[in-house]
């Protein structure tokens, strides 16, 4: 396929809205729509790490609440204690948990692109599926230990 050229008419004669005119007048193709690139695992772990930053933030107000239940004293707190200990306060921390391994997962593949290794395809894509796929056997995995030592149940 090919593509037109932004020297022959400019932004203006334009029709396939692939170039703009710059505020300086120079013609620049626009960037490429999500439709022209090929999905890759990078991208997934790029926006899973975004939506990661959006529960983090629950997880947030959720311990704001609980501080908030300590100050009001112990019929709060254990009212609070006994939402952490049911069925859904159990499922909302393991989905917590993910989070937090997802976001310990993907700080370091950050970190290790930061140091300026890791930027390779291969690297890039190897760190990308750990960062998509192991925050959830992990967190199965600790929450499988919490049970068997007893730490919580059910």
């Amino acid at each position: 396929m090919t593509q037109p050229s932004p020297t022959s008419g400019g932004a203006s004669s334009d029709r396939t809205g692939r170039f703009v005119t710059q505020p300086n007048g120079h013609v620049t193709p626009l960037s490429p729509h999500i439709g022209i690139w090929r999905w890759h695992v990078t991208m997934a772990a790029s926006i899973l790490f975004r939506a990661t930053i959006i529960a983090a933030t629950v997880g947030a107000l959720i311990v704001v609440a609980w501080l908030g239940a300590l100050a009001f004293g112990p019929d709060a707190y254990a009212t609070a204690l006994a939402l952490a200990g049911s069925p859904l306060g159990l499922f909302v921390g393991f989905g917590l948990t993910v989070v937090l391994f997802s976001f310990i997962l993907n700080g370091t593949r950050h970190t290790i692109n930061d140091t300026g290794n890791g930027l390779t395809i291969k690297s890039s894509t190897i760190l990308s599926r750990i960062a998509v796929w192991a925050p959830v056997p992990l967190a199965i995995l600790f929450w499988v230990v919490l049970f068997a030592v007893g730490r919580v149940s059910l």
